[in-house]
């Protein structure tokens, strides 16, 4: 009961009022620790498996970022456009591209918002561009493990309560074909919602260095890069593929992910071979969201520990459970912004609920995750919605949302159903 109405106090305070979500959930970890629901030995997940590979997995991204080929890849995708639906599509997969780069949507949106400032197009298709930038950003994460936060509080759980997480490369092959449908259906809905016919079928005109649009109404100028890859881009993208390829063999050499990525960090740190220093990569790690991570994983924990997730779970019917899943974690951001936050709360419950019902545990979290993945309602409901705010209006935002929403659950259905049963996530 008390890890439940702590749990409650801290939901309703992330939801109503300006404190800090971290402040808040560091503070419900200690009441649960003062009152012993939690033992002292639950605050290891601050320095654990999870926490570090996070860490290790900015220090790479700062690195990479750095070198430039983050950008260098984006530009050159999109030079490529013959038309602005093609544009649009380029650009789609471009950012879905940027999930394996780096490990935070946020950092996502503001590594691209100075490739969305050169598209200088006309109104229309600079909004339809700004509402897509974040959406993609937002739905394609679930590519990657590292892609959100929420990703790991998931598996942390999973492993808590069933004794199996979710690897790097299941999650990869999960995800990643989620990733793609979701990039270029959110596209075409983007297109159909905020541009003209006109707009859509306008050719592009590419002159290297240049991407010129043909019409009166504007240009389109981005840059197209011309020479080879740099040392930096060479390194960077080595030490990427290296650290993947570790990733996904994992079940063959048996090395942890974080000891992998830890490899990875110090290699693109070092001195001769790195493209950044340590100490700039320390100072860009947000440790609010490290440590609201943590927090959070300790007290999903304690709600599969107390029992208090399986009583909450008792209450709800198992009929229609994967859908109503799926329906919950879609609306869920309109009570509770923070994405690591929602898995906090959805998974504990998700759980035991999947046991109860005879289904897969890692089958139902997975497909919650996923669906929450989906935040686009109000600029308020996500750091990247927010960070390209000034280019549309509130209204177009809720436009986007009352089509994509149930697109995203049905795409996460159609997976949960009949393609992640085939790639070793069975509903039963």
């Amino acid at each position: 009961m008390l890890t439940m109405v702590v749990f409650a106090v801290a939901v309703v305070l992330w939801v109503c009022t300006p404190l800090d979500d971290t402040l808040v959930a560091l503070a419900a970890v200690v009441v649960l620790l003062l009152f012993g629901v939690l033992p002292a030995s639950a605050l290891e997940v601050l320095g654990g498996p999870t926490t570090w590979l996070l860490i290790a997995a900015f220090v790479l991204a700062r690195g990479v970022s750095d070198s430039g080929l983050p950008a260098r890849l984006a530009t050159s995708l999109m030079g490529r456009a013959r038309s602005v639906r093609g544009l649009v599509h380029l650009t789609a997969f471009a950012l879905l591209l940027t999930a394996f780069f780096v490990p935070s949507t946020s950092g996502r949106a503001a590594l691209t918002l100075p490739v969305h400032r050169e598209l200088r197009v006309n109104a229309r298709v600079s909004r339809a561009l700004g509402v897509l930038f974040p959406s993609v950003i937002l739905l394609t994460a679930v590519a990657t493990l590292v892609g959100a936060g929420a990703h790991l509080i998931t598996s942390a759980l999973l492993e808590e309560a069933t004794g199996e997480g979710i690897g790097f490369g299941q999650w990869l092959l999960l995800g990643l074909p989620l990733a793609v449908v979701s990039a270029h259906v959110t596209a075409e809905v983007v297109l159909w919602l905020f541009t003209a016919r006109a707009d859509r079928r306008q050719p592009l005109v590419a002159d290297p260095p240049t991407v010129e649009l043909a019409a009166p109404a504007g240009t389109l100028r981005t840059a197209v890069p011309a020479k080879a890859l740099t040392s930096a881009e060479t390194t960077s993208l080595g030490i990427l593929a290296a650290v993947s390829i570790a990733w996904v063999t994992e079940p063959w050499h048996h090395v942890p992910p974080e000891v992998v990525a830890l490899a990875g960090a110090v290699a693109i740190t070092s001195p001769r071979l790195g493209t950044t220093t340590l100490k700039a990569a320390l100072a860009d790690i947000p440790w609010s969201l490290l440590l609201f991570m943590a927090a959070t994983t300790v007290l999903g924990t304690a709600l599969v520990r107390s029992g208090a997730a399986e009583s909450v779970a008792g209450l709800i019917s198992p009929d229609h459970l994967l859908p109503t899943v799926i329906a919950v974690s879609l609306l869920a951001h309109l009570v509770v912004q923070s994405r690591s936050a929602r898995s906090s709360v959805l998974i504990p419950i998700v759980i035991p609920l999947a046991v109860a019902a005879g289904m897969n545990p890692a089958a139902l979290a997975f497909a919650s995750t996923a669906a929450a993945g989906f935040c686009h309602t109000f600029s308020s409901s996500a750091k990247p919605v927010a960070l390209f705010a000034h280019t549309y209006r509130p209204r177009h935002l809720l436009k986007l949302s009352l089509v994509l929403a149930p697109v995203t659950g049905a795409l996460v259905l159609a997976c949960s159903v009949h393609l992640w049963p085939h790639l070793g996530l069975p509903l039963k």
